[in-house]
């Protein structure tokens, strides 16, 4: 059988292509109606998740609607912490809690239950299942610094502030849960390019908070990890690094991790990233979630501002960080086309 031309794909192998590929961060959530929809028939995000045949449903609305070349795995990056033994829980229009916080107990406290990543999996059957040929699936995990910033605090912090009070008081102790969280990353993804997915991405949201040599400890070195182990299992299958905030620290992370792929967040500037970052690598990015929301001429000139930034490099188009719930579809649209009408 002939393989598919997956286009996305192909980039995150090195391949340059002239119209580059489209997804969003966030691209099936609360923009679209449709979620909105079944999201509240099924009471809520965890119940979303745990819902393989509702988690495969909305990971495909996106590519119905739109057709981007990649369809995102429907799940969240707090399911590891759920997984290795925290409770999890979604409070309305505050978000994540994960109880107890590891700012008061100690992980070896916890019992693991690994069978609460299984939904993920099932999810990630349907979904290969139902896609188009062309299209890519990529799956995800948080980062260990980002994922253990929540684990600590129980929740979003403000600077990060309980996990980076942990990691210099305790290092030790801070090691454990960052290796914990490793172990369990590799497991996670492994088992999600097992059930299908065609690359994996690493969520770093928080990774800006930290001092250059707090980075290097929390960040980079857990993600070296990640990529060794991985692809020693799937040398095949792309990773994607997304190190939020990171800045001038970016060209150090990508030499240093060799990760397939780079994710730019909207505060870089995508020409200065295409001279400082290693040659042929493939980068990922950057629209401003907020041009997106704004749309008309202001949206057109990023979108053309970013396209005009990498003439010899492969090239993911996305976002900066996640699509927002007030971005109107019809912009979504207006991207899209402006994008793809450089082919």
């Amino acid at each position: 059988m002939e393989t598919p031309d997956r286009p996305l794909l192909a980039t995150l192998r090195g391949e340059v292509r002239v119209t580059p590929p489209v997804w969003f961060m966030r691209q099936a959530g609360r923009y679209l109606p449709e979620y909105r929809e079944l999201r509240a028939e099924k009471g809520g995000f965890l119940a979303l998740v745990e819902d393989s045949a509702a988690a495969a449903e909305v990971t495909l609305q996106p590519i119905r609607r739109f057709g981007f070349d990649g369809a995102i795995l429907f799940s969240d990056i707090l399911v590891i912490p759920y997984a290795l033994g925290q409770d999890l829980w979604f409070e309305v229009g505050e978000g994540p809690r994960l109880a107890p916080k590891l700012a008061d107990v100690d992980l070896a406290s916890f019992v693991p239950a690994m069978d609460r990543l299984d939904p993920v999996y099932g999810t990630v059957r349907r979904v290969a299942a139902a896609l188009p040929a062309e299209t890519t699936l990529l799956g995800f995990a948080g980062s260990p610094w980002t994922v253990a910033t929540y684990m600590v605090a129980g929740q979003g912090s403000k600077e990060q502030g309980p996990a980076r009070r942990l990691a210099y008081g305790d290092p030790a102790r801070f090691q454990a849960i960052i290796d914990a969280i490793v172990a369990a990353t590799v497991e996670y993804l492994s088992g999600q390019i097992e059930a299908g997915v065609h690359a994996v991405q690493l969520f770093d949201s928080w990774s800006g908070s930290l001092a250059p040599a707090e980075f290097e400890r929390w960040v980079i070195a857990p993600t070296v990890a990640i990529v060794d182990r991985l692809r020693a299992r799937h040398p095949d299958t792309p990773i994607i690094g997304f190190p939020k905030g990171a800045g001038a620290k970016l060209p150090a992370y990508a030499r240093e991790t060799r990760v397939d792929a780079v994710g730019l967040d909207e505060t870089v500037d995508p020409v200065w990233a295409d001279g400082a970052l290693p040659d042929g690598l493939p980068v990922q990015g950057n629209l401003d979630p907020l041009a997106l929301v704004a749309g008309g001429d202001a949206l057109d000139r990023a979108v053309d501002r970013i396209l005009g930034a990498f003439p010899a490099r492969p090239h993911v188009f996305n976002l900066g960080h996640g699509i927002v719930p007030d971005t109107p579809i019809a912009h979504v649209e207006r991207a899209l086309a402006r994008v793809r009408k450089r082919g």
